[in-house]
């Protein structure tokens, strides 16, 4: 019957093929429309960690000075490098890593390529194992390498590619800021967006290309990016020592359980009245810990235009909902004769109705194909956007199955009410007419 009920669509819709193509068309347009901004909203707010987010966590703490004090209000979402190493050694996580980026120079081996600027990341050790980086060459350090100020270095695999061919450069030397480093890893496919874990320098992007520990950076006075938060005699916060009263580091744990989360916001509690009775915080113990996607939420990136943007594209495709309402309410009540002939001939209203509204879903699915191809040519406007998430903007499989289910379901949706309409006729009187 489904069958059946398919091929009365097509010759219909063959029929009228003006306001085919009109209904196609409103449809195709409000699809279009809708699917390019809901695939930068699925992008731009999506896990940049499956399977881990739940388990990794921002804990934030308040040792500023009474100066603009409100109660309640939010601690800072960085911390001081005293409370990050304090909170570091204490190891109450199952991991833990603080860490800070910036920028180098290189100083490639090759003469054919000249010195240039890497982005940098510099870390402790369990930043690798706990966000889970894969390798393609080597490994990661370890904490032996931390504490010895180790000079090793982790490279992204782009950052091999170009200097070494994307052969397997362990063991290498590598000079950063003139220092010589030593080679140990490099990364295989990671390129978590949002960029989560340092949100000051950049919420989306390419991410960083070295990969160094925190304390080799600190011994080299590598630059360090992102600024800082300072109160009292910090100063400007662009190159805090490590006791000025700024806050300037990024601090992250992974707590396998909720359990372990409470534990761990009462430690934060505790420390945090440790430290006002030592002098250091004298604000009363404000604490918070967020987990990932809690931290991306609270930390705003999606932009605010993006947001905006989705809103009115939803609009639109509501206004071509209505428009197709309308010429489907006119296309089915042209057909009031031979609905009334069905009728006559014993067709039930309930069979009409199916039959009406599985022209609909054809109606749909075509304008569902048209409004794919006019997301892809939004997507690649968006693309050629300057913003720093435009090279994210593509359709991937699921919401291009989403782009086709949405179509159909907005037209049955939109040939409800006209196929209802039309079931209503009655046979007699339509006979009588004609």
């Amino acid at each position: 019957m489904f069958g059946y009920y398919v091929d009365l669509a097509l010759r219909s819709l063959r029929r009228n093929k003006v306001l085919t193509a009109l209904m196609v068309l409103a449809i195709a347009l409000g699809i279009g429309a809708s699917m390019t901004t809901l695939t930068v909203l699925h992008v731009l707010s999506g896990d940049p960690l499956p399977g881990r987010s739940s388990a990794l966590y921002a804990p934030q703490v308040d040792p500023r000075d009474m100066g603009n004090y409100q109660p309640h209000g939010e601690p800072p979402d960085r911390v001081t490098w005293i409370d990050g190493m304090n909170l570091l050694q204490a190891k109450r996580a199952n991991r833990q890593a603080l860490m800070t980026g910036g920028s180098v120079a290189i100083q490639p081996a090759q003469s054919a390529l000249n010195p240039f600027y890497e982005s940098a990341r510099y870390i402790t050790a369990d930043f690798f194992p706990m966000f889970g980086v894969p390798f393609q060459y080597g490994h990661a350090w370890g904490v032996p390498e931390d504490a010895a100020s180790a000079a090793v270095v982790v490279i992204s695999s782009k950052l091999n590619d170009k200097l070494f061919g994307g052969r397997d450069s362990s063991g290498r030397m590598l000079r950063v800021e003139g220092h010589a480093l030593r080679i140990i890893g490099v990364l295989g496919d990671w390129r978590p967006n949002p960029h989560f874990y340092d949100l000051n320098l950049k919420s989306y992007g390419a991410d960083e290309g070295i990969y160094l520990p925190l304390s080799t950076s600190q011994d080299l006075h590598l630059a360090h990016l992102g600024g800082a938060d300072c109160w009292g005699n910090g100063g400007d916060g662009a190159t805090p020592s490590h006791t000025a009263p700024c806050v300037w580091l990024q601090f992250w744990v992974q707590l396998n359980t909720p359990a372990q989360a409470d534990a761990y916001r009462q430690f934060l509690i505790h420390y945090s009245q440790e430290q006002q009775s030592l002098g250091r915080f004298p604000r009363s113990p404000n604490v918070r810990l967020r987990n990932l996607m809690q931290w991306l939420d609270y930390e705003q990136v999606v932009p605010g235009d993006v947001q905006l943007q989705n809103w009115l594209a939803l609009g639109f495709l509501l206004v071509c909902l209505v428009n197709t309402v309308g010429l489907m309410l006119a296309k089915f009540l042209r057909r009031s004769v031979e609905l009334g002939v069905r009728r006559a001939l014993g067709a039930s209203r309930r069979a009409l109705f199916m039959q009406l509204l599985v022209e609909s879903a054809v109606i749909g699915l075509a304008g569902g194909l048209g409004g794919l191809l006019l997301a892809y040519l939004g997507l690649w406007l968006v693309r050629q956007q300057p913003a720093n998430y435009a090279p994210l903007a593509h359709l991937d499989g699921a919401m291009l199955m989403m782009t086709l289910v949405l179509a159909v379901v907005a037209s049955l949706l939109a040939g409800a009410l006209p196929a209802w309409r039309a079931c209503q006729i009655t046979p007699a009187r339509q006979l009588r007419s004609h």
